[in-house]
């Protein structure tokens, strides 16, 4: 495994201990030698304080310059036992980033820098051969508890930034499901509404050019508005409370159309006043999904042709069966000149159709021939 080096901030508390902890080092390193340097060799004891002074202030570079700053300060080490706090708490930094590169060569420093102040120790009554493992386990001691620090460190780093990825996961697939619900909201307030809207737009452009309508001809169109009104509030009140149900429109909740009710969807658009001829196979085998899908297909192709063609016959055709697939079609040729409608051509409702076909494992396509004819068309997978 790689080391990283791992430094979190650290506040006025850790400054605080870290330093009283060098302190205790220090002084339990000076304490024999403090008074016979301040008997027997003054300038040594001022050496000694001014060199252990500036390892205390060396070593708030520890972290910028961590090599460096742990070969200088145990440099140092060789003729100062006050430097022994410092010394320690840099081969303990250097440690954590847990680079056996950098740590060998700062802990065999280490080590003979121990060994010559004890062999210069004018106090030091023990034998070499209780010093050197002394000194060797205590260099040890100090490695291994920089790497322990290191390794914490690394791991908790690596279980924070899992926390953050995981966070932004989440965040992420919140986004997609709003992203989703409103795609679905669209698509169901457009399949539903258009329709509706469209009959009543085509019905109140009547009203507003034709100046020959009858009193009984001027109310029939006027009722027309009114039922599809109506219905539009009623279908608006179904959507919403299908979408509030629960999440997805793989098997959304009743009231929802089937190929059963394209005859009445047919009718009701012959009665707006469409030319509409249709070729339908049996509707009652066809399962409830793709009989929904084509539902939506050939309604949306009726309220094309009602806004962007309302003087053209449209043609219908749903035909299919187990193991071939159920393909809907709706065909009407354009239109010449200006269309009735003043409404744009968003496009909006062919992209949800695209998505329904696509969830249902189909394909839609829409083009327009050299007939000079628009076709909408998609194939739906219908298992044998």
């Amino acid at each position: 495994m790689i080391a990283v080096d791992y430094q979190p901030p650290l506040s006025w508390w850790s400054h605080t201990w870290r330093y009283a902890i060098m302190l205790s080092i220090s002084a339990a390193a000076w304490a024999e030698a403090f008074a016979w340097q301040w008997d027997h060799d003054r300038w040594w004891f001022w050496t000694d304080l001014g060199i252990g002074v500036f390892t205390y202030v060396l070593i708030a570079w520890r972290r910028s310059f961590p090599v460096p700053v742990a070969v200088v300060i145990n440099a140092l080490s060789f003729v100062s036992f006050s430097a022994a706090g410092p010394a320690t708490l840099a081969l303990v930094s250097l440690a954590t980033r847990r680079r056996w590169r950098e740590i060998i060569p700062v802990g065999i420093l280490s080590l003979i820098g121990g060994l010559v102040l004890e062999s210069f120790n004018p106090v030091n009554n023990d034998e070499f051969a209780f010093t050197i493992p002394f000194i060797v386990a205590i260099v040890a001691v100090t490695v291994g508890w920089g790497m322990y620090i290191g390794s914490r460190r690394e791991l908790l780093a690596t279980l924070r930034e899992r926390a953050n990825i995981s966070e932004a996961a989440q965040a992420a697939k919140v986004e997609q499901a709003r992203t989703a619900e409103r795609a679905q909201i669209a698509r169901e307030m457009h399949d539903v509404l258009a329709h509706r809207i469209s009959l009543v737009t085509m019905h109140a452009g009547a009203l507003t050019y034709r100046t020959d309508l009858s009193a009984d001809e001027m109310r029939a169109t006027a009722e027309v508005i009114q039922d599809n009104s109506h219905q539009a509030m009623v279908e608006l009140r179904e959507v919403l409370g299908l979408l509030r149900d629960g999440p997805g429109d793989s098997a959304p909740e009743l009231p929802q159309p089937s190929a059963t009710d394209l005859p009445a969807l047919l009718d009701e658009a012959r009665q707006a006043g469409m030319r509409v001829e249709s070729q339908l196979i049996d509707l009652d085998g066809i399962p409830e999904t793709l009989g929904r899908t084509a539902y939506r297909v050939i309604q949306e192709g009726l309220t094309n042709a009602r806004k962007h063609a309302p003087n053209t016959s449209v043609n219908v055709s749903l035909e299919g069966g187990p193991g071939d697939g159920l393909k809907a079609e709706v065909r009407n040729p354009l239109p010449i000149g200006s269309k009735l409608s003043g409404e744009p051509e968003s496009g909006l409702g062919l992209i949800g159709l695209a998505e329904r076909a696509a969830l249902a494992g189909g394909l839609l396509t829409h083009r327009v021939t050299p007939e000079h004819e628009f076709v909408l068309s998609t194939w739906l997978p219908w298992p044998s």
